[in-house]
């Protein structure tokens, strides 16, 4: 394991395209080397490898874990092999990173949740939203008390990638079609980006829900809904309405048909004393505040949000501190519980 006085030793696992921002966060920071990389496809492990000076690279995990000199991983498999990858990495006492949604499923989810903490191991999911500044100033401000007690919230994960071509075109590339198609593991809209409008609106509003029901829609969007090998199945926007611990109701919702949106979170938060605009656009941040004497005007005003740290330097800090940061396997459970229950598996 690692100390204080030796940089922190990072394996990363899969090597597709969300390991490049993996590679680049830690290569900022003094305190990590990057000593491995993973992949079972050779070609794009040595390219990966070749790219950020990796000088250790394998095609099996078997083989890493046998060779052993790391401390920690970042897991940046596919969402269906997060389980199986991770177990075997908290098997050998390693800490872990692993992309979100941790798991496929509540219970492989907890499973891990569960096998993290008896090996005494640092866990954390990558919520990379939660490295946005305002929303951890809206977290803590209504932890404060700031807006009273939470009575309403509506939340909006909008994306536009089918109706533009955001990031490529969808119709052509098995890097978006699979995303479609629940054959090739697709959960679908809210499967991918659910988590993390969910996990948005619960951590802000410091509460998770006692009751959700959720409304899926799959639209037709090829002759016979197929193109290629692609079962273009998977739902497309979802409506989920959902009551907190205490009562509050809110909506959460989440398509990729947002037309004039490439990638926009919000967040609307309503309390007894007061209102929050949580806004992430166009990779800007802003909290906008309704509050006090505003009340009575209908007055908002933008509060200064300052920089926070991204989920990289909390993992490799959590390491060297020896202490867990949020948020960790246990919450990547919980936010799984609810997928589960929106999509019918658990209820």
């Amino acid at each position: 394991m690692t100390n204080k006085s030796t940089p922190t030793r990072i394996a990363i696992v899969g090597t597709g395209g969300m390991a490049n921002n993996h590679a680049a966060a830690y290569k900022l920071n003094p305190d990590v080397i990057i000593v491995a990389g993973l992949d079972m496809d050779e070609a794009l492990l040595q390219k990966f490898c070749d790219e950020h000076d990796i000088e250790h690279r394998f095609t099996s995990l078997d083989d890493l874990l046998a060779w052993g000199e790391f401390d920690a991983v970042s897991n940046v498999t596919p969402d269906k092999v997060h389980y199986g990858t991770t177990m075997q990495i908290l098997a050998a006492q390693k800490h872990v990173l692993c992309e979100k949604p941790l798991a496929t499923s509540y219970p492989e989810a907890q499973e891990m949740a569960d096998l993290a903490q008896k090996m005494g191991v640092v866990n954390m999911v990558n919520l990379s939203y939660r490295d946005v500044a305002a929303v951890q100033k809206a977290a803590q401000m209504v932890a404060e008390g700031a807006i009273g007690e939470v009575k309403h919230f509506e939340a909006s994960y909008l994306q536009s990638w089918l109706t533009q071509p955001a990031w490529g075109d969808w119709k052509t590339e098995s890097q978006w079609l699979w995303r479609l198609s629940s054959e090739h593991g697709s959960k679908g809209v809210l499967g991918d980006v659910g988590i993390h409008i969910i996990d948005f609106a619960t951590y802000i509003a410091g509460q998770m829900p006692k009751d959700m029901d959720c409304k899926l829609h799959t639209f037709d969007k090829a002759p016979n809904n197929q193109i290629g090998e692609y079962p273009l199945d998977a739902n497309d926007s979802f409506v989920m309405h959902m009551q907190l611990e205490n009562n509050a109701l809110g909506t959460i919702s989440a398509t990729r048909f947002a037309s004039g949106h490439h990638n926009d979170l919000r967040l609307r938060i309503y309390g007894d004393k007061g209102g929050l605009e949580v806004l992430f656009e166009k990779k800007i941040s802003r909290l906008n505040a309704c509050l006090g004497e505003g009340l009575d005007t209908e007055t908002w005003h933008e509060v200064e949000t300052p920089d926070v740290e991204t989920v990289y330097q909390k993992f490799v800090k959590s390491i060297r501190e020896q202490k867990s940061l949020e948020p960790t396997f246990a919450r990547g459970a919980a936010l799984q519980k609810i997928l589960d229950q929106a999509l019918g598996d658990h209820k």
